[in-house]
């Protein structure tokens, strides 16, 4: 008898969906919801099966200001339940970790950690606390969710052709053929549709390089235990947060799962992501070049002298990859079938939510018009490309920043800056809808002249990246001291005027950020008095809905 895969995959031989969804991630479950949600038939296929582990383990603050757009914006609360770590224990999985700050911890070769050489970014108190997300779960449940709304799975489906024509897409397969009006292609790096249609740069246009270097580990140490003789007195513990051993050409990721008093999941996920050109790929083990390289560092390895990995680990080659255009007739590609930068920073799954939510109620659009021309799309794509631009943007100037304390501190604060200011932005938006109940109000999510920015309509954060950027290609070149880039860095930070100063991003002394209530009241009387006017307007919005969320428990 032939196994169900197949079996059923035959059955659509004669059957066209309204859209084929490549990929049953995370990606591709929540576009697949939200149209089936909406009435539109929909097969989601993927090579793999469930459970599997996936990159992308830590949200940030503007995760869940997405996935809460999402959930409001397509009537799916699911979606909501991923934005709380006390709905997330209940209704999705207990085997997440906590996430209440972003800790960076800069090391040198054979020298223990210099205290004053940290950083750490704390989520705000009246935010929800984010999450470490053990996707294998995560995915699962939303693979089921998409289920749950009339989406139809097919796993371990490999795509050997796509064909397009005036009236669809045809899908061959491993195990036949299916047949859509549009495809959707959210299978990550591997894309068969990138790989069809030749849209892959070559080399990619990204500025940054890396390879990665990653596994699932037991037997860490928190961090804490490490520095405790060498308290750097940070605000919050670094075991309750994503953690970033950072060094000169690459870091490391600690996200641990078991870092809550119900923790049950003794796992935590570890990972380099390392400048091929200073660290060239390992030909050896993989665990060997881990253990080669914490050696290296004497707190680094303090942390991970009892640890084992659990799974085989992952050695890549460069990660890196971007494409020519994100849109055909009939087919489009979501943010990591179209291209990827680096885990830095957590953006993977912020410009995935976004792009999303830019293309999932244009594509119900084209399906009930029966209209899919790129031009439908054309706001999508420049939003989708500047994002990942501006990424890529941020993490090399990051690397370049390694080397050097002083321009690494200038260099996280505006990453901390857009992160702040694009959160806020989303809050506000999502406000004034459940106010007025117009969709049009996400407009202003796409439009402006920079699209994709912290503000769109506003131009002085790319301005501060693409300065930040020129300066960090100087110091590469060896023109410019990496202490003289920090210095310009901070002066565009002090002499502008979307930066509120209660945060501290603009003072070089301040290492760790911690947006307390007396911090964003004050923030509010900046916005009124002293800030672009758009952005205090922003500010104050989200601020109100923030009180709001957190005083009356609303939303």
């Amino acid at each position: 008898m032939s196994n169900p895969a197949e079996r059923n995959a035959k059955m659509t031989d004669k059957k066209t969906y309204d859209v084929l969804i490549l990929g049953s991630g995370i990606a591709g479950t929540v576009l697949g919801a939200i149209l089936a949600k909406h009435g539109l038939s929909v097969a989601l296929l993927d090579g793999e099966s469930h459970p599997r582990m996936a990159i992308g383990e830590s949200t940030i603050p503007l995760t869940s200001a997405l996935l809460r757009t999402l959930a409001d914006r397509y009537g799916i609360p699911e979606f909501r339940y991923l934005t709380s770590f006390k709905e997330i224990e209940r209704a999705v999985s207990g085997s997440n970790g906590v996430k209440s700050n972003f800790g960076f911890v800069l090391h040198h070769d054979g020298e223990p950690v210099n205290p004053a050489e940290t950083n750490q970014v704390v989520i705000p108190t009246m935010l929800d606390i984010e999450h470490h997300l053990f996707r294998q779960d995560v995915d699962s449940y939303m693979l089921t969710t998409a289920i749950k709304y009339g989406a139809e799975s097919f796993q371990k489906v490999r795509v050997t052709d796509v064909e397009t024509d005036d009236d669809g897409v045809t899908l061959t397969t491993s195990v036949g053929t299916f047949r859509g009006r549009y495809l959707s292609d959210a299978s990550g790096h591997g894309s068969p549709v990138a790989r069809k249609y030749g849209l892959r740069e070559n080399p990619p246009r990204n500025k940054h390089h890396s390879r990665g270097l990653f596994t699932h580990m037991v037997g860490v140490k928190p961090f804490d235990e490490i520095l405790k003789p060498r308290a750097a007195n940070q605000p919050r513990s670094w075991h309750e947060g994503t953690l970033h051993h950072l060094f000169d050409g690459g870091w490391m990721w600690v996200i641990p799962f078991n870092n809550h008093i119900h923790a049950h999941n003794k796992l935590v996920s570890v990972g380099f992501l390392l400048d091929p050109r200073r660290h060239p790929k390992w030909e050896g083990d993989p665990e060997e070049e881990f253990r080669a390289i914490i050696a290296r560092f004497p707190d680094m390895q303090a942390q991970f002298e009892n640890a084992r990995a659990v799974r085989p680990w992952v050695s890549s080659g460069r990660i890196q990859y971007s494409s020519t255009k994100l849109f055909l007739d009939r087919i489009g590609l979501t943010s990591h079938a179209a291209g990827f930068v680096d885990a830095l920073y957590s953006q993977g799954l912020p410009i995935t939510m976004a792009t999303i939510n830019l293309t999932a109620q244009k594509l119900i659009d084209a399906c009930r018009e029966d209209r899919f021309g790129t031009e439908r799309f054309a706001e999508v794509e420049a939003v989708a490309q500047a994002m990942i631009d501006r990424h890529d943007s941020l993490v090399y100037s990051s690397f370049v920043g390694f080397r050097d304390f002083d321009l690494w501190n200038a260099t996280v604060r505006v990453w901390a800056l857009g992160i702040f200011l694009s959160t806020f932005w989303v809050e506000s938006t999502l406000g004034m809808y459940r106010k007025s109940r117009n969709a049009a109000v996400f407009d202003r999510l796409e439009l402006g002249p920079n699209f994709g920015g912290p503000i769109p309509g506003n131009t002085t954060y790319d301005l501060i990246v693409s300065e930040m950027v020129a300066d960090c290609q100087k110091v590469e070149a060896g023109d410019i001291d990496p202490k003289e880039a920090a210095r310009r860095i901070f002066s565009n930070l002090q002499n502008c005027d979307i930066v509120p100063p209660a945060f501290g991003f603009d003072d070089p002394m301040v290492r760790f950020f911690n947006p307390t209530p007396l911090r964003m009241a004050k923030t509010m009387i900046w916005s009124k008095l002293r800030a672009d006017r758009e952005v205090g307007m922003v500010m104050r919005q989200a601020l109100r809905g923030f009180v709001k969320r957190k005083v009356l428990k609303v939303g």
